[in-house]
């Protein structure tokens, strides 16, 4: 029995004197308050957060942030040093100016439909035997979804498709007709006729519309998750007889109102004669 309890404290010591330097979590984290955030795919989300409200004057001195996707680590920022996890390579912010004031709240750019999920922030501070400490500070949900639109166009006319983010890598046709869909552009695929690629902006035009475009494109990530959905309708234009017709109608419309007009000033002219005679 002895030798038993003398392996568990020599366990429990070896433990303690290895991770010594390891952050280790606060149980505060299980009575952390979150809420739920919603973006579209391409925009920019702000998650907040505030250590000074949640813990007072406890971190003031260290201003080393956290900031976790469960189980991984995505952010984290003490002063000048600054890491990231490659998924958000670049997208990844807390602003320093704000962080000394108490704001530890993250910017994420370019927001994508994989980035949906719970974050929870957290703040270092020393703790007992110069151990590392996360105390916990907020959680938020994420729930990024696509766009969703729908035009309507007449032959020959053009659709400019909102590709919304770099990362968009492909877009896809179905038909309205057609149960497949097929490749319509790729990143990096060179302009053609019908289709051109803004130089600077993220927008795809197609030019010269037909019939056949008539359908639904999306807009998919290199993960083939939905950027954007949208639905093309094609309207025929009215034919020469038709516009023909409508200007007819048009200036007959217009015949009888001046005809009115007409009728309701001789009408007051004659009861003014009347009037005259009389007296």
């Amino acid at each position: 029995m002895k030798r038993t309890k003398m392996r568990f404290w020599f366990f429990i010591l070896l433990k303690c004197f290895l991770t010594g330097n390891l952050v280790e979590p606060s149980p505060l984290s299980s009575a952390a308050p979150s809420q739920s955030i919603m973006s579209k795919v391409g925009n920019q989300v702000v998650l907040p957060c505030s250590w000074k409200s949640n813990l007072g004057e406890v971190a003031s001195s260290a201003c080393h942030i956290q900031w976790v996707a469960p189980p991984k680590t995505i952010l984290e920022q003490r002063g000048e040093e600054r890491w990231q996890a490659g998924r958000f390579m670049g997208r990844l912010e807390v602003p320093q100016e704000k962080l000394e004031s108490g704001d530890c709240s993250l910017i994420i750019n370019d927001v994508q439909i994989e980035d949906t999920g719970k974050y929870e922030s957290f703040v270092v501070v020393e703790g007992v035997m110069s151990r590392k400490e996360r105390l916990f500070i907020h959680g938020v949900k994420l729930f990024v979804t696509d766009h969703k639109s729908q035009y309507s166009r007449h032959h020959g006319e053009e659709l400019e498709l909102e590709l919304h983010s770099p990362s968009s890598f492909r877009v896809v046709f179905q038909g309205r007709n057609s149960s497949e869909w097929s490749d319509l552009w790729m990143r990096g695929d060179k302009n053609s006729q019908r289709l051109e690629k803004h130089p600077r902006q993220e927008k795809l035009k197609i030019k010269q519309l037909q019939g056949s475009d008539e359908g639904t494109y999306k807009v998919l990530d290199e993960h083939g998750l939905a950027v954007s959905t949208v639905q093309l309708y094609m309207r025929e234009k009215s034919s020469s007889f038709e516009v023909h017709q409508k200007r007819i109608d048009e200036l007959t419309d217009a015949a009888a109102k001046s005809s009115y007009s007409a009728l309701l000033i001789l009408s007051f002219l004659v009861s003014n004669f009347q009037i005259l005679h009389l007296l």
